[in-house]
């Protein structure tokens, strides 16, 4: 029967309409008779929900229906002739994160628009290679990115507008992200801050604070990233560089209560960030909190009787006082071995500039043993010592130190331990739940860790206006959350996500061209290693991909910057 119906005169019939903003084909498998001296046509079949290869595949098939043996085979002379096989575009590691962003449900939340698209490929752009929108236009050109994603051509002018629409969507984007993600009805929330500092200066958002780069002279945006109970990241934000860390915390309120509550909440801030304004805004909207008071406020909380120093030991203790706040209580003594030792390393560097001064001022008579005094004094503050240090000038013009034996004990008395403080009723958290609620904090430090240092690399942004900024900066989150996921999935494998990223971006495609026809992206069978990686991450490479031909290319060339 098979052969039967290729020995008819069969065609594939294929048209194009546009309906508005949309583009619409369809594919016919049509067969031509003669009626008397009439040629007619007539419809077999509907072919339009073929796959663009899959239609290739049924021309091909028609146009040689009598050397399908040879054209299996690829012995036909013919045949062979018009099928040309050439080395494609990289695939890998754009099929890896797209399917990868499928799974996340990160796809659908931008959705299936060209712009939705776009972001897509910024976030999957970002993973495979930090650098700028003129970069990840030239990645495209080497990628299959139009193939996989399903884009059309596009320059850097289509990626800087869509940072803009990514900042107008982020809401509802992080909203169909926390839906697929966590379960509604309250949680727990990880909450910190980080701050990436500016080469430049024309950055709407960019402004002098409290620098964590140590990067003096910088402007700086503050970044706040909100994470759930497992560390992956839920929603971000980007304040001018001049923002307190204290004053981000009420938006957060805001969107756990609005947007992501809706039970019972806690939210979960590092030491002092949490104030006593947040906790009676808290209070009011039903919320719980975890946080760490300070050092200066577990003195006063010891000094009026709320603590006893004899409670922080290594194993946890608790206080409950009379309003319902309970204090978790420990002294970590690996921590109090590391300040110890640092201030012993501390009081080292001190000695050794007296002794340099002491020589200085033997071997200089005339030198004014008053600014050598001086030095030590600020070396010494600055050192952090002067609390239970002294440094004294005899009449010989000899500096010495003088320790505070009691003044030393009364610093060390604290050294390494932490007080917790929440509102959680014990019959909901243990206060072994508590600390480890706190301690999940860490997952937030990785986050940023990655984002800024390690694969993603926040910097360079790049851009100027306020939308573009907190777009990147979104795309950065998005892309951390693959990377996240694809480290979990790769744990057992002895490399690193960026290694594996570049194994996989070796992986092409075989473009075969058929003359008349088409072309169509053939899929390798991948090497071992590759098949691990694949294996590993749960993704499953297809047989052949579409071949647009869509040639990408960068509106701004090289040679525009010379």
């Amino acid at each position: 029967m098979l052969y039967d119906i290729f020995s008819t005169t069969m065609y594939v019939d294929s048209s194009t309409i546009r309906h508005g903003d949309k583009t619409y084909t369809r594919h016919l498998l049509r067969e031509s008779y003669r009626e008397g001296k009439k040629v007619k046509h007539r419809t077999i079949a509907n072919l339009s929900h073929c796959s663009p290869d899959e239609i290739v595949a049924i021309r091909l098939a028609l146009k040689h229906k009598k050397e399908l043996s040879d054209l299996i085979q690829g012995t036909a002379t013919t045949v062979h002739e018009e099928v040309k096989p050439k080395q494609g575009l990289a695939m890998g590691a754009v099929w890896l994160l797209a399917d990868l962003a499928r799974q996340l449900g990160i796809t659908a939340a931008l959705g299936n628009s060209t712009a939705g698209k776009l972001a897509l490929w910024q976030v999957i752009a970002r993973v495979i290679d930090q650098g700028s929108r003129l970069s990840a236009v030239r990645l495209a050109g080497y990628h299959a990115a139009c193939d996989i994603i399903g884009l059309d051509q596009f320059n850097e002018d289509h990626l800087y507008a869509n940072l803009d629409w990514l900042s107008e969507q982020q809401a509802s984007i992080e909203d169909r992200l926390f839906k697929r993600m966590s379960p509604r009805g309250g949680g727990l929330y990880l909450y910190d801050v980080t701050s990436s500092y500016f080469e430049g200066t024309e950055n709407e958002l960019a402004a002098f604070g409290y620098n964590r780069d140590k990067k003096r002279g910088k402007r700086q945006i503050v970044i706040g990233l909100l994470c759930n109970e497992l560390g992956q990241p839920v929603s971000i934000e980007v304040f001018t560089g001049d923002t307190n860390d204290t004053k981000t915390v009420l938006p957060q309120i805001e969107k756990v209560k609005n947007r992501f509550g809706g039970g019972a909440v806690t939210l979960v801030g590092d030491r002092g960030m949490i104030k006593n304004s947040h906790i009676k805004e808290m209070n009011k909207e039903g919320l719980h909190y975890i946080t760490a008071i300070t050092k200066p406020q577990i003195e006063k909380l010891l000094k009026v009787g709320v603590m006893q120093l004899e409670l922080f030991e290594d194993e946890l203790a608790e206080i409950e006082t009379n309003d319902g706040v309970r204090y978790v209580l420990r002294r970590n003594p690996s921590r109090a071995a590391e300040i110890a030792q640092s201030r012993q390393d501390k009081l080292a560097c001190l000695h050794q500039a007296v002794t340099t001064q002491n020589i200085y001022l033997k071997e200089h008579p005339k030198a004014s043993d008053r600014v050598a005094l001086r030095k030590i004094t600020a070396k010494a503050n600055k050192l952090q010592l002067s609390g239970w240090v002294t440094p004294a000038l005899d009449e010989q013009r000899v500096i010495s130190i003088q320790t505070d034996e009691d003044a030393l004990t009364t610093a060390a008395k604290l050294d390494g331990c932490y007080a917790l403080k929440t509102d959680l009723p014990k019959e909901i958290a243990a206060k072994e739940t508590i600390h480890r609620r706190y301690k999940d904090l860490a997952l937030v430090e990785m986050a940023f860790r990655t984002s800024k240092t390690v694969e993603l690399e926040v910097r360079p942004i790049n851009v100027r206006l306020a939308s573009r900024t907190r777009g990147h900066v979104f795309v950065v989150m998005l892309a951390y959350r693959i990377v996240q996921e694809l480290a979990q999935r790769w744990r057992a494998i002895d490399l690193t996500v960026e290694e594996g990223i570049k194994e996989l971006a070796t992986l092409c495609t075989m473009e075969i061209e058929i003359s008349g026809v088409g072309k169509v992206n053939q899929i390798p069978e991948p090497r071992a290693s590759i098949k691990k990686l694949l294996d590993a991450a749960q993704v499953t490479l297809p047989a052949t991909l579409p071949c647009k031909g869509i040639n990408v290319t960068t509106k701004k060339k090289l040679t525009d910057r010379r």
